[in-house]
């Protein structure tokens, strides 16, 4: 008796640890659980229209044209300090690519010699699904060698940044990224525009590439929107020391009937964006002793102390009308974020779960273009997770029961901390096979990735497989 129960002991084992093995390649259709969210069921996979479909016009000359060369190697950040990464252009960042409002968008990207591959993912700019980046979803990674064209209309004003989605972990922080700023058509600039990228380069802060204080001249009185990137795996804390500032705009969104704030932080999420509007001179702190000053030149401002409270975007602004009603939303989801010792491609480990299931069993959220989408993202797995869902932008209608107040939130990238529970809305505009991820890249990177996938939406990439896509 003894032997049979040892039998059948080790036959769950080798069961359950067969069964947590990651196909070598394979179909992020064929993963996990298919959820409808309450709403109607469509066949799954069938055939329709392929992700390499969903492009941009192929047709007529872009209004900004630039090419991308992207190498493994040693660098110097701008204030002086030796790294070892990978460079766009010889630099991280990479070049600043400022388009306006309606221009057509062509970016040619090279791989001179990394020898993972490298894609380009807009991040934040709802683009066509082709265009998104996402090596093994909506491309092939590009081997060393190999180039690959992005085209797109920039629709909305704002700011963005762009990175590779292939082994994104470590070619995001060893810098493979820059900024992308589209600028409103109409009217005169109502501000000063300044890019200010915050990047960990091996446990150097820099904002744009630049350890300690980063200076931009302006005149006094000046107003200036210093737009903020937090391009790191982990939260920013930012603030403006000794004065006043308004939170403009948030993830690429205007807020509407911001206030003046001083004595208060403000925390973007890992991938988030915040305008601020400061008047010159104004030092901007991003934590340590690294920070952008604004103001005459020669200006030097000491750092206030670090404040205390952060501003909670939850209450801030005005309320503003919606264009949908997520009260009768066409599908709602669970989006369940916890932990668990278990195995994955057969290694044990304390893993991340989705709904309960580690990876690869996890959701696939599917939807009908034009669906009003509510989705509930609760987190109880002991860490912040930087939410964020590709080719779309989300409201925030609540945080742990307590309704929005202020500015319609708009957001593709949201901090749900431990203990925390968000209700988002979206409206389903954007046909095809999305990301749903942790951007924390190194939570992704371990399991924590769920999509978004349109009914009679396929695609022909396989993660694995001949080209080695690693999508995180």
């Amino acid at each position: 008796m003894p032997a049979v129960v040892a039998v059948v002991a080790l036959g769950a084992l080798g069961w359950y640890w067969f069964s947590s093995l990651v196909p070598s390649s394979y179909s992020v259709m064929d993963m996990g659980r298919v959820d409808y969210g309450g709403g109607p069921a469509h066949a799954h996979g069938a055939a329709g229209v392929s992700v390499a479909d969903l492009t941009a016009p192929a047709d007529g000359e872009p209004d900004v044209a630039v090419t991308l060369a992207a190498r493994a190697r040693s660098f110097d950040l701008a204030s002086g300090e030796r790294v070892q990464g990978y460079t766009l252009n010889g630099s991280s960042p990479g070049p600043a690519i400022q388009a306006h409002q309606g221009d057509l968008v062509q970016v040619t990207l090279t791989n001179v010699d990394v020898p993972d591959g490298v894609t380009l993912h807009w991040h934040g700019v709802d683009v066509p699904n082709a265009e998104d980046g996402v090596a093994g979803v909506t491309q092939d990674a590009v081997r060393p060698g190999e180039r690959h064209v992005y085209r797109f209309v920039a629709e909305d004003a704002g700011t963005y940044c762009y990175h590779s989605h292939q082994v994104a972990d470590a070619q995001v922080r060893g810098g493979l990224f820059g900024t992308f700023v589209v600028l409103p058509t109409a009217g005169a600039a109502d501000a000063q525009d300044v890019t200010a990228p915050v990047h960990t380069y091996s446990g150097h802060r820099t904002v744009a590439g630049r350890t300690g204080v980063t200076t931009v001249d302006a005149a006094p009185g000046a107003r200036v929107r210093v737009r903020v990137i937090n391009t790191d795996n982990g939260a920013l804390r930012t603030w403006v020391s000794g004065a006043s500032y308004t939170v403009a705009a948030v993830d690429a969104r205007d807020l509407s009937g911001p206030t003046e704030v001083r004595d208060q932080a403000l925390l973007i999420a890992a991938g988030g964006r915040v305008d601020l509007l400061v008047r010159a001179p104004a030092r901007v702190d991003v934590g340590g002793e690294t920070a952008l000053v604004v103001g005459p030149r020669g200006t030097r401002l000491a750092a206030g102390p670090e404040p205390g409270h952060d501003l909670d975007l939850l209450s801030y602004g005005s309320p503003a009308p919606l264009s949908f009603d997520p009260e009768h939303a066409d599908r709602s989801f669970q989006y369940r974020i916890g932990r668990r010792i278990g195995l994955l491609d057969g290694k044990p480990g304390f893993w991340w779960t989705i709904n309960g299931h580690l990876f690869p069993d996890v959701p696939m959220f599917h939807v009908s273009e034009g669906d009003v989408v509510r989705m509930t993202i609760s987190n109880d797995s002991g860490d912040v997770h930087p939410m964020h869902l590709h080719g779309h932008h989300a409201v925030v209608l609540s945080r742990n029961g307590v309704p929005s107040t202020g500015s319609t939130w708009w957001i593709d990238s949201l901090d749900v901390a431990d203990g925390d529970t968000y209700e988002i809305a979206f409206v389903a505009d954007n046909p095809g096979i999305w990301m749903d991820h942790c951007h924390n890249l190194q939570h992704a990177r371990d399991g924590l990735v769920a999509h978004l996938a349109y009914a009679g939406v396929t695609e022909p990439y396989r993660v694995g497989g001949g080209a080695d896509n690693e999508p995180e």
